[in-house]
């Protein structure tokens, strides 16, 4: 699971694009709460998994974020666009 986790992580960073939790964790077959334990501390190459409501990092410090997080105001909602982009 860890290297699908790393996966959709790299992705994330490549495109500089934010994805809610609940379409990464559906995409990945687990579920949210599960993703967010795996994940680990919060740091910037992480950030990028935020919630749908607020569209952001949840309890993040500015420091903690991406410099790019806002770059584009898209945000992955569903996961049907990470199983396609990755294969999953």
């Amino acid at each position: 699971m860890q290297d699908k986790i790393t996966l959709v992580v790299e992705y994330l960073n490549e495109v500089k694009t934010r994805c809610t939790f609940n379409a990464a964790a559906q995409a990945l077959g687990i579920t949210p709460q599960a993703l967010k334990k795996e994940l680990g501390e919060a740091r910037a190459e992480v950030s990028w998994f935020v919630s749908p409501t607020s569209g952001e990092p949840m309890r993040y410090t500015d420091e903690q974020k991406h410099p790019e997080l806002y770059r584009t105001s898209r945000i992955i909602t569903a996961a049907s666009v990470l199983k396609r982009n990755l294969s999953l």
